[in-house]
């Protein structure tokens, strides 16, 4: 879906970055945070219409969820490192030469994100670290538990395929429903991370998109997760995200529970350029 409809003053909000003032609506269509344009109806995981009265993107209380979360950043990465036995590897695991060359070499963070197939909705996820490019990776947290797309994996992603796309994503904004945690990224605190309906189990998509980190296929960085420009195109699909994890398989992203997304955020440093290694495990070897 392309944006002819939008309100010009709303696109110009857009390209100047994380502040969005309206909901993205386009022909009576609501544009999701993970895949496609959707109704109400269908199972679909969307962006909510702002009700009357919502709270500004500014909220009184943000700040101080931001200072909170900055002091507890170092606790948080301690708490984790301290508990995480030393299993550095001259290479990422499970990550074959095809994917590590895409890894820029200022990169000092990678989350792997692996499914057992290409045709399955579950994950494991994990973030890695390094010194510098000679450096090995260690894990910085535990192995947690994700979904990815209904349909599992593809290394061609459309709209609608219901399929996650594989290869190597630069992770640069963030955003969300709940204030800022105390993340280094850019942070769009907004109302319109709402989500609403049903998922494709029939579990309740509320509190999804609470946080979110945006994953960079078919988007332009530095831009707000909730920016619909698609560089590849629409057929191409986007709205790609790391998010709160709903108990079920999404349309495209990947999800985690939401103390990993909280903990995520708070570890995530611009300044180390993270990545994210997704697809299945075949692929990712090769």
């Amino acid at each position: 879906m392309s944006l002819p409809s939008v309100r010009p003053g709303l696109l110009r909000a857009l390209r100047r970055g994380h502040r969005p003032a309206a909901a993205l609506l386009v022909g009576g269509l609501l544009l999701t945070g993970c895949g496609t344009a959707a109704t109400a109806g269908e199972h679909r995981e969307a962006a909510g219409d702002p009700a009357a009265g919502a709270p500004d993107h500014q909220a009184a209380g943000a700040q101080g969820t931001q200072d909170d979360g900055k002091a507890n950043r170092s606790e948080t990465r301690s708490a984790l490192s301290a508990r995480i036995p030393d299993q550095s590897s001259p290479t990422l695991p499970g990550v074959g030469p095809a994917m590590t060359a895409q890894i820029p070499s200022s990169t000092r963070q990678a989350v792997v994100v692996t499914g057992a197939d290409r045709d399955t909705n579950t994950a494991t996820f994990r973030l890695y670290e390094r010194a510098d490019s000679g450096s090995p990776w260690r894990p910085a947290t535990d192995v947690w538990p994700a979904h990815n797309a209904l349909r599992g994996w593809t290394t061609h992603h459309m709209v609608d395929d219901r399929r996650s796309p594989i290869g190597v994503f630069s992770l640069t904004d963030a955003g969300g429903k709940d204030a800022d945690p105390g993340t280094r990224m850019p942070y769009d605190h907004s109302y319109h991370f709402t989500a609403y309906g049903q998922g494709f189990d029939g579990e309740p998509l509320a509190g999804a998109f609470d946080y979110v980190v945006a994953i960079n296929y078919n988007r332009d960085a530095g831009s707000t997760p909730l920016d619909q420009r698609k560089p590849l195109g629409p057929a191409r699909g986007g709205g790609i995200w790391i998010h709160v994890d709903h108990g079920g398989p999404t349309q495209g992203c990947v999800s985690i529970a939401k103390d990993h997304i909280r903990q995520l955020l708070r570890m995530l440093d611009p300044a180390s350029h993270p990545v994210v290694v997704m697809g299945d495990a075949r692929t990712l070897a090769g």
